[in-house]
C-alpha cells in the first residue's frame, strides 16, 4: 500500500486533539520529554533514535524522518497530541500490516503534569476510529508493561481486551520486559469508539459529582 487512506489527517474532540508530527516541533518535544524524564524512563524502549537525555536536535530530525517516511509507504500514523493546542505528547499507531492482516500496534506517552485529565483515552479513542473507519485497519494491538497500570487503564476504559502475556518483547530501562498484549478490532466498536468513551467519560462526570 502505497498512501494511507486519510491522511495526513488532523482530529479534535474538545481540547484534546491529533495533528501529525512536524519537525518544527523540536523544541515542544525536546523540552517535553527533558522534563518528564524520570516519569518516562520505565516504560520508554531503548531506542537510540528517542533518548531522553540528549538536548541536540538530531535524534528528533531522525525520528521525524523515520516515521514520515513509513506514513508515506502506507506503515504508519505518527500523531501529536495536543490539549488546549498545545504539545503534550505522542500517539503512533505502527507496525501496520495490510493484506489480509490490516492490524497495527499503537503507543502513546503523555507530559505527566497534564495526566489524568482523560487526554490519552480521548486521543486514542480518535485514533482508533480514523483507523477503523478510515484507514481501513480491522485490529489494533497495544502492549503494555504489567506494571505500567496508568497506561493499562486507558486501554481498559476503552473496552481493549486483555490477551496474554508476550515474555520479554521489549528491551526497557535495561532489561527486556513481558508486555501485556491489549487488543481490539472493528467489530468491538461498531458505532465508534468515541462514542463508548464519551458513554463511560460522563458517566464518570456525573458519579463524581453526586458524591461531592
Amino acid at each position: 500500500m502505497d498512501r494511507l487512506r486519510g491522511w495526513p489527517a488532523t482530529l479534535a474532540e474538545g481540547p484534546v486533539g491529533l495533528r501529525p508530527l512536524r519537525l518544527r516541533d523540536v523544541r515542544a518535544w525536546r523540552d517535553t520529554r527533558l522534563r518528564n524524564a524520570d516519569w518516562l524512563r520505565p516504560w520508554e524502549p531503548s531506542n537510540p533514535e528517542t533518548p531522553l537525555f540528549r538536548t541536540g536536535l538530531g535524534p528528533y530530525v531522525s525520528m521525524v524522518g523515520t516515521l514520515k517516511r513509513e506514513a508515506r509507504q502506507g506503515l504508519a500514523l505518527p500523531w501529536v497530541v495536543t490539549f488546549n493546542g498545545a504539545f503534550v505528547g505522542q500517539l503512533t499507531v505502527g507496525a501496520i500490516v495490510w493484506g489480509s492482516a490490516r492490524s497495527a500496534q499503537v503507543g502513546y506517552w503523555v507530559d505527566g503534569a497534564v495526566a489524568g485529565r482523560g487526554i490519552i483515552p480521548t486521543a486514542l479513542a480518535l485514533a482508533v476510529d480514523h483507523c477503523f473507519f478510515t484507514t481501513g485497519l480491522h485490529r489494533l494491538e497495544a502492549n503494555i508493561r504489567p506494571e505500567n497500570h496508568a497506561s493499562r487503564r486507558v486501554v481498559e476504559k476503552l473496552g481493549f481486551r486483555e490477551e496474554g502475556i508476550r515474555r520479554r518483547q521489549l528491551h526497557i530501562d535495561g532489561a527486556w520486559r513481558d508486555h501485556i498484549c491489549y487488543a481490539l478490532t472493528v467489530e468491538d466498536a461498531p458505532r465508534g469508539l468515541l462514542v463508548q468513551w464519551r458513554r463511560t467519560r460522563d458517566a464518570s462526570a456525573t458519579r463524581r459529582t453526586e458524591a461531592q
